[in-house]
């Protein structure tokens, strides 16, 4: 089936704002900074080389992570790896993550990778000097730093002001503010769009053809 492309004019009302007040926050986890690690227990696993926290909350600058376990490696070298599983939520200044695992990896001390995957993992984010909030879910969520390109997957969700797009594949460039979203995958093979105009009436479209807003048309004698 033959997957079409958005009107992007639709698409950026619904996404634009979201990544960028997202991303700055957890792009600040660094190596080289202290950790504040609180956890009921914690072991090594010598066959991982893996330190094991249970029960573990660490939090280091304005970025929180509570899970039910907690793997790190190398916690000490400029390269490392930390893998967050069981009831994994990740609080930043103005806004929150809850998935089933989070791993997060690091070169040269600071944050390349972040994948969260769950069923479904869910984001809320309260936009700074605004009541607004954009929550988001799907199955899994890849943010590649240097590249700065959010991947949304597996039933992909997002809400914001009245508005929401679905899909089963969503890219957004954070750089360019560009989004492509793909339907490769979905039962319907479409892209779900519900677009709600400065005027306030909701549409709806399935990506196929643009949606435009009344006040377009000519007013009526």
């Amino acid at each position: 089936m033959m997957t079409r492309t958005p009107n992007l004019r639709l698409l950026l009302p619904v996404l634009a704002l979201w990544p960028l007040a997202a991303t700055p926050q957890v792009d600040d986890l660094d190596l080289r900074l202290p950790w504040d690690i609180d956890a009921e227990s914690t072991s090594f696993d010598g066959k991982t080389s893996m330190i094991v926290f249970r029960g573990l909350r660490l939090s280091q600058g304005g970025i929180s992570i509570e899970a039910d376990e907690g793997r790190a490696n190398n916690t000490e070298g400029e390269d490392g790896f930390w893998k967050f599983s069981g009831n994994v939520i990740i609080n930043v200044d103005n806004g929150n993550i809850e998935c089933d695992s989070a791993d997060l990896r690091f070169a040269d001390y600071e944050l390349k990778n972040a994948t969260v995957t769950g069923s479904p993992a869910t984001f809320e984010l309260k936009r700074a000097g605004s009541d607004a909030v954009t929550s988001a879910e799907a199955g899994r969520f890849s943010y590649d730093v240097p590249a700065g390109i959010i991947e949304f997957s597996d039933d992909a969700t997002i809400n914001e002001s009245g508005n929401q797009i679905s899909s089963n594949f969503l890219v957004y460039n954070i750089r360019e503010q560009r989004i492509d979203a793909d339907s490769s995958g979905d039962e319907d093979g479409r892209v779900r769009i519900t677009y709600t105009p400065t005027n306030g009436t909701t549409a709806e479209s399935d990506g196929s053809e643009p949606v435009t807003d009344d006040e377009d048309e000519a007013p009526s004698p």
